[in-house]
């Protein structure tokens, strides 16, 4: 008799979305596996600098209650940076405004305070928030779901009809992905270029928008490095580093910190952001032919993954079976 599989869950991907969902349905007692064509450290999640703040993400509502949810969880996580990868940091978010910020933010962050003119040349926010050295973090969630009796399986996914074959629930965390593996044109990809370079002694981080020249730039101190950004290149698939744009991004972060100019530079790392107008997480009411059983989408959460990982995989959660 065949095994019955109609209470498996199978989430394709694995990259922080789907990994952190994973082990959410794991920790609630569900047998599930991830079918993932690369490995985490292969991901775009891997390559994220990666700094809590909801910001760029839709519905704004919703992303900001998903990003208070899994800020609760990164403070808690906190608590071990060397095994989850998560440290509480302090740093300037250039060009924010305090009085731009809602209730939330006074609310959930202690010593949130406008920037002095020595610590931000400009109008700007002082903030102590998660920053996630994530190549451990992703570790960390892989080795939690596994413990959590979850299994991974690298398959390359070119239907979820494959899937839904196999298990009673299906979750699509595909991320960029799903432009082709849904059909789903809305999602873009957004080119990411990072530099790593020695760090010269910086401690916090700091986030600068130029709205003119349509850039962000930034420095995230990281246990193996300074990360330094970056790019937000729309429809660009190319995932090869540019040798001029990494020199762009160290002028600029100069500018910022100018003890960066001349630091060795240890790496390069480039991503695509799964961007789309709106996060799709909802249960796929269409998805009744081919596999039958529930298909739950989670994906198109942008540069904003990492913000809003914690509360996504909850909803996710109450969509299951």
């Amino acid at each position: 008799m065949a095994e019955d599989r109609s209470g498996d869950v199978i989430v394709v991907g694995s990259g922080v979305i789907g990994l952190t969902t994973a082990f959410v349905l794991a920790g609630s007692g569900r047998r599930v596996r991830i079918w993932t064509r690369e490995p985490a450290e292969r991901t775009t999640s891997a390559v994220a600098g990666a700094l809590w703040w909801p910001y760029a993400v839709e519905p704004q509502d919703l992303a900001r209650a998903w990003a208070l949810h899994s800020l609760s969880v990164y403070e808690e996580l906190a608590e071990r940076p060397d095994e989850t990868g998560v440290r509480m940091v302090e740093g300037v978010m250039g060009g924010a405004l305090l009085d731009e910020q809602g209730a939330w933010a006074a609310a959930r962050l202690p010593g949130l305070r406008a920037s002095t003119a020595q610590e931000y040349a400009g109008p700007g926010l002082w903030a102590r928030l998660p920053l996630i050295d994530m190549p451990v973090h992703l570790g960390w969630l892989r080795t939690r779901f596994l413990r959590a009796g979850g299994v991974v399986e690298a398959r390359t996914v070119t239907d979820l009809a494959e899937a839904r074959a196999e298990a009673g629930t299906v979750v699509n965390c595909t991320g960029i992905g799903a432009r082709e593996l849904v059909g789903d044109a809305a999602v873009r990809a957004v080119r990411g270029q990072l530099v790593v370079v020695e760090n010269p002694g910086v401690r916090t981080w700091v986030v600068s928008t130029d709205a003119v020249a349509g850039t962000t730039t930034y420095l995230f101190p990281q246990p193996g490095g300074l990360v330094l950004g970056g790019t937000t290149e729309a429809d660009s698939w190319s995932l090869t580093a540019d040798p001029s744009v990494a020199a762009g991004i160290v002028e600029r972060c100069a500018v910022l910190r100018p003890e960066v100019a001349g630091a060795r530079v240890i790496g390069h790392r480039v991503g695509l952001r799964p961007v789309r107008s709106a996060v799709r997480l909802e249960r796929d009411a269409s998805a009744g032919g081919a596999g039958g059983g529930v298909l739950v989408h989670n994906y198109g959460h942008g540069g904003a993954g990492v913000t809003v990982a914690w509360g996504c995989a909850e909803v996710v959660l109450g969509l299951v079976p």
